[in-house]
C-alpha cells in the first residue's frame, strides 16, 4: 500500500508511471483502472487551473480538483506553488475540444482522498512510513506522507541532539522516514516523529571508543561547556574553548563514556568551518520494521528512563 501512495515526486521516472504518460492509450488506461499517477504542472491559468503535458495529451486540473481540503476552499497559494513540481492525480474524464483534440481532466483531490481512505486513515501511532520534506520552518519540518498530504514534524522530534533549526538536519526535497505520532481524521491532520528511528543512546555510543578522535558539530554553548553532536542521537560535553560557535565542525578526543549516566566526555582538539555530511543513518526503516509500540532511548543500566510510547 505504501508503494501506491508515495510522496509526490517519488513516482517520476518509474516505469509504471511513465507507461501512463505515453499518449492517449496510456491516459485511457489510467482512467479505466483508476491509477494514481503524477507529472509536472507546467502552468497555472487565471482561473487557478493547472495544465500538464501528458505525453502530448493536454492535462487540465480545475482549481477545485487541485487539493483535498475539509472545507472545500482551495487557496490560491496551494495551486500556484504546484507549478514546476510533480503533482499526483487521477484521470477523472477524457473529453475532446472543438477541434477534436483530447484533454484529460485531472484530480489531485481524488488521489488525496483515496490516499487518506485507503492508506493514511488505516495507520496507527507507531507505524513507520516514508516521507519527503516539503518546507522548513523554525518550529519544525513539513513533510509529504503520501500524495501531497502534509504532516508536521516538530523540531524537538527530529533528533535527540538539539538543533537550532530544521535546516541543520534536512533540506527541502530530502527523502526521509518517519513514525506516526498522532492522527486527527476529522481535520485530516497528522503529526510524525523522526528521532525514534535514529537509534538508542547505547546503539549510537557503541560506534565510538574511548581514545578515538572524531569529527562532530557544535550544537550549543553553555556556561559549563560545549555540546558536540557525534551523531543525530548522541552528543558529548567538552570544556569551553575560545573560537567555538554553534554550527562549526569540531574535532574531539573521546575521554570517557558512561552508559549508566548517558554521558560522553570530550576534549576539544580543533574547530573549523568544514561541512559534515548530513545524510541520515537510520537504525529502523519500514523495509525492516513497519511498526514500533515503544522506543527506549536510555540504556537499561541507567536509572533515568527516556522513552516514547506510541
Amino acid at each position: 500500500m505504501i508503494a501506491k501512495y508515495l510522496p509526490e515526486g517519488c513516482r517520476t521516472g518509474r516505469r509504471e508511471n511513465s507507461r501512463y504518460l505515453c499518449g492517449i492509450k496510456g491516459i485511457e488506461e489510467a482512467y479505466l483502472c483508476g491509477a494514481v499517477i503524477e507529472d509536472v504542472a507546467l502552468r497555472c491559468n487565471n482561473d487557478m487551473s493547472l495544465e500538464f503535458d501528458l505525453g502530448g495529451i493536454r492535462g487540465y486540473m480545475p482549481r477545485h480538483e487541485s487539493a483535498y481540503v475539509i472545507d472545500d476552499i482551495v487557496k490560491d497559494i496551494a495551486v500556484i506553488t504546484r507549478v514546476g513540481k510533480a503533482v499526483c492525480f487521477k484521470v477523472i474524464n477524457i473529453i475532446k475540444d472543438e477541434k477534436g483534440r483530447d484533454t484529460a481532466i485531472l484530480s489531485r483531490r481524488a488521489a488525496q482522498k483515496q490516499c487518506l481512505e485507503e492508506y493514511l486513515y488505516d495507520l496507527i501511532p507507531g507505524d513507520i512510513i516514508p516521507a519527503k520534506v516539503t518546507h522548513l520552518e523554525s518550529f519544525g519540518a513539513f513533510v509529504d506522507i503520501g500524495c501531497g498530504i502534509v504532516s508536521l514534524l516538530p523540531i524537538d522530534s527530529i533528533s535527540v541532539s538539539r538543533i537550532s533549526h530544521p535546516t541543520d538536519r534536512f533540506e527541502v526535497g530530502s527523502n526521509i522516514y518517519t513514525v506516526i505520532k498522532s492522527i486527527d481524521p476529522d481535520r485530516a491532520r497528522f503529526c510524525v516523529s523522526h528521532k525514534e528511528l535514529l537509534g538508542s543512546w547505547e546503539e549510537n555510543a557503541s560506534r565510538f571508543r574511548v581514545g578515538q578522535t572524531v569529527a562532530g558539530i557544535i550544537r550549543s554553548i553553555e556556561e559549563y561547556g560545549i555540546f558536540v553532536e557525534l551523531s543525530p542521537n548522541l552528543a558529548g560535553l567538552a570544556e569551553y574553548r575560545s573560537g567555538a560557535a554553534v554550527g562549526k565542525c569540531a574535532s574531539v578526543y573521546i575521554k570517557s563514556i558512561f552508559p549508566e549516566r548517558m554521558k560522553v566526555k570530550l576534549v576539544l582538539i580543533d574547530i573549523s568551518d568544514s561541512n559534515i555530511n548530513k545524510n541520515t543513518e537510520y537504525f529502523i526503516t519500514p523495509e525492516k520494521v513497519q511498526h514500533i509500540d515503544r522506543f527506549r532511548y536510555s540504556p537499561t543500566c541507567c536509572d533515568r528512563v527516556i522513552e516514547t510510547v506510541f
